[in-house]
């Protein structure tokens, strides 16, 4: 059986020809660069990046079909510990893939019994119990001493990783994950997530960081990051909450307009969605004052609410259906006010909402954590997020961006947002765009880096001896450094002389004068070089600035390598890479020779995020 061909069959049959593509696009490269070649003794991990809401789960089954039709026997899916999801997972399984044996969680008999003349697809829970209930399970069968076992780790950032790497100890998650993919005679293991920022900061040596990285485009229907966030400023689907007196009752009438257009021109759904912050208590509040709201528009429905209503619909501009009449919109909204027809629900962890009630219907959605990873929001238009923390963390915040996906009609979207928050979102953003830029160039050490005060993700995942942060507008120069041709340098830099104060130049120039000092210990010289890198995946025609001075008699050891106009001057230059070289004389220390001495300092207030691996 070609199992990726029938996947995509069953794909196009249900009319998605533009998602067969995609997927069969995915498959196909994936296979050819990294399933085809795998040793089947060797234990190897990987990374499938996509965006949030982009459509992950039909490329990951379209991987595993291509992995079958390869060679691979039995599957494992892990999912969230989440009830509802991992069961959501295992019925999606049964229906899309063909010619598998699908087993649950509390299928040992079938697995064991189908004996591998089907692959075999298990969908598990990251859960400690049910982990260990399989990894028994998966060992005692015997199957996998002589088979490679395929791991499929949805969310991978969530849960999977050693949450005590700093305790000298292993989370139980974590160990248990390693027994199932150990005991396997070869695997081939991949993380799958929207955030990968927590998996680029893993070591080599912790057996978590990718040995691979595959990037897949969204679909040309999808609403992602560049549009909500783009490097132009801010478009016409954000809203200032700063700027807006009564922000709940214009999210409220917003969303009725937009809900009247939508279930009167066909639509089935139209949702809402209030992420106020982690408290229970502010939910319940939120959820009060949207009632409250409601019942405000109810009794005002002839005069202020039809003002207001008429305020909303003049900036719609829907692009999924024709434009309504205004009285057609007031009223399908006042139908929806006088019969009740509104729903106003509570998801956290006191309130059950099953995804049925919000299918349907004009929706307003009240939660916290809960909003996060895993859980969609068909026909979601209309957000009011105003969750703050005092340290916030960049893939937790862009898992609370339910905003993306395909089903949103771009003319009708509306984030009601602080300002200060859409900047962290936009920086976010920022750095999702120079990630994906770093993989669709090759660059094996993908460089995260943040503006000061936003972390890229939790600090107990992070190693805390081989992380480091390298700080933009701090000047870094070796201790003890060398040259490998002092005569190399000299010729780079001859065209560069002290008649002019510095030269714009390009970052690719900086990269090469680099290259020609050998660094001491205390200077990262390889953490420069790749996020030069960085900086060049994003703009190839990257600009920093170069500040050249000869024949400087300056003491080795005195703290402070440039002189105090030198160090005015560079920096002056607050946003680029300024590279000062010192030629210096050699009479105080330095070896006792003449030598070429970098001092960098990075575009200021950015820090940079190193990972290097323990000697």
């Amino acid at each position: 059986m070609q199992y990726l061909k029938t996947y995509l069959n069953k794909i196009r049959e249900r009319g998605n020809t533009k998602l067969a593509e995609s997927v069969c696009k995915t498959a196909e490269d994936v296979g050819e660069q990294y399933i085809k070649t795998f040793s089947f003794s060797s234990h190897e991990i990987g990374l499938l990046f996509g965006n949030v809401q982009s459509g992950k789960t039909g490329q990951m089954f379209g991987i595993m079909c291509k992995a079958a039709d390869l060679g691979f026997p039995v599957f494992v899916l892990l999912t969230t510990d989440n009830v509802v999801l991992q069961q959501q997972t295992l019925d999606r399984v049964k229906s899309d893939l063909e010619g598998f044996c699908v087993c649950g969680e509390n299928d040992a008999r079938l697995f064991s019994d189908n004996s591998l003349i089907e692959p075999a697809i298990i969908v598990l829970k990251k859960n400690v119990r049910v982990l260990k209930l399989w990894a028994n399970i998966l060992n005692s069968t015997g199957f996998m001493k002589g088979n490679p076992l395929f791991i499929i780790d949805d969310e991978a950032d969530a849960a999977s990783l050693n949450t005590l790497v700093n305790r000298n100890r292993q989370s139980s998650i974590n160990k248990y994950l390693d027994i199932i993919k150990y005991g396997a005679s070869s695997s081939l293991y991949l993380q799958v997530t929207g955030t990968p920022q927590a998996i680029f900061l893993q070591t080599m040596a912790s057996g978590w960081h990718p040995y691979f990285t595959y990037y897949f485009q969204p679909g040309d229907a999808y609403l992602g990051g560049d549009f909500f966030f783009p490097v132009s400023g801010k478009p016409d689907c954000i809203s200032y909450l700063d700027s807006i007196n009564n922000p709940t009752r214009t999210v409220v009438v917003r969303h009725l307009a937009v809900s009247a257009q939508i279930l009167s021109s066909g639509g089935r759904v139209s949702n809402c969605l209030f992420h106020p912050s982690v408290r229970v208590s502010a939910h319940q509040k939120n959820a009060e004052d949207v009632k409250k709201e409601l019942t405000w528009c109810y009794e005002n429905i002839d005069s202020e609410f039809k003002k207001e209503l008429q305020k909303q619909y003049d900036i719609l501009t829907p692009s999924k259906s024709d434009k309504l009449p205004f009285d057609t919109i007031f009223s399908k909204a006042s139908s929806l006010l006088i019969n009740s027809n509104i729903k106003v629900l509570l998801m956290n962890g006191r309130s059950d909402t099953d995804s049925t009630e919000y299918s349907d219907g004009c929706c307003f959605i009240v939660g916290g954590n809960t909003l996060g990873r895993g859980v969609t929001f068909p026909s979601l238009q209309t957000i009011y997020y105003t969750r703050t923390s005092k340290k916030p963390q960049a893939d937790t915040m862009w898992q609370h961006s339910r905003m993306f996906g395909y089903d949103r009609d771009p003319g009708m979207m509306m984030v009601f947002i602080d300002e200060r928050l859409y900047k962290l979102f936009a920086d976010i953003n920022a750095t999702n765009n120079s990630i994906i830029a770093q993989i669709e160039r090759g660059i094996d050490d993908v460089k995260i880096y943040y503006p000061n005060g936003l972390n890229p993700t939790r600090k107990n995942v992070l190693d805390n001896h081989c992380v480091e942060i390298i700080s933009g507008g701090t000047n870094y120069y070796p201790f003890n450094p060398d040259n490998d041709s002092i005569e190399d340098i000299s010729k780079l830099l001859e065209p560069f002389s002290e008649n002019e104060a510095y030269y714009q130049v390009s970052l690719r120039l900086i990269k090469q004068i680099l290259s020609h000092i050998i660094p001491s210990s205390d200077f990262k010289m390889q953490a420069f070089q790749s996020i030069l890198d960085t900086l060049l995946a994003e703009q190839p025609v990257g600009q920093g600035i170069l500040i050249v001075r000869r024949g400087r008699n300056v003491a080795q050891g005195t703290g402070a390598l440039l002189s105090p106009n030198d160090w005015q001057l560079g920096g002056s230059f607050c946003d680029k890479t300024v590279l000062t070289m010192y030629q210096v004389t050699g009479t105080k220390g330095w070896k006792g020779k003449p030598l070429w001495i970098p001092n960098i300092k990075l575009p200021v207030g950015i820090m940079y995020y190193n990972v290097f691996e323990e000697e």
